[in-house]
């Protein structure tokens, strides 16, 4: 009886993985329920990613206020125009957690100051996250203003948000 268990069980088993290993196979190990991309696997969390916009012509009150996606009053800077890549410069933007002087000189280094020349590019955190079953609401907030030979960080931020703290 036990042989006959172990049997079925490891039918069972050898089953399972056949069809996991077939279904996961022809999509570079991505089966939906265990996906790694934040559409499947964390549908609905908050997200928070990096936006630049062109604040020159802005007042410097106009500049620093928190805003939502839809009352965007800047022109966004198209970063892969200026051979930034836009994941790569969201993740630098969102997940440095010290922003030390080589870290926002860097973003000015990214774009090269000869495009930024003349120019205040605001760097900024794009918060977006569920408010009903159905909406989602789309924060921007100011957070690093660079121009082609220095940086400013958010007057209205503590500075815990640029020494590892939360915004």
């Amino acid at each position: 009886m036990e042989r006959k268990f172990n049997k079925r069980g490891m039918k069972v088993l050898g089953i399972t993985l056949l069809i996991y290993a077939i279904l996961v196979a022809p999509h570079e190990g991505e089966f939906w329920p265990f996906s790694i991309y934040p559409m499947f696997s964390q549908a609905g969390n908050p997200w928070t990613r990096a936006m630049v916009l062109d604040v020159t012509d802005k007042s410097e009150q106009e500049r620093w206020n928190n805003h939502l996606l839809q009352d965007r009053v800047s022109d966004a800077v198209p970063v892969g125009s200026y051979g930034v890549d836009q994941i790569d410069f969201s993740n630098f933007v969102v997940k440095t957690e010290n922003w030390t002087d080589s870290r926002r000189n860097a973003l000015i280094t990214m774009f090269g100051s000869e495009n930024i020349e003349g120019r205040k590019w605001m760097v900024s955190k794009v918060r977006g996250e569920m408010v009903e079953q159905d909406s989602v609401i789309i924060e921007i907030r100011p957070f690093i203003m660079i121009t082609a030979d220095t940086t400013y960080l958010n007057p209205n931020l503590p500075d815990e948000a640029y020494r590892g703290g939360t915004e």
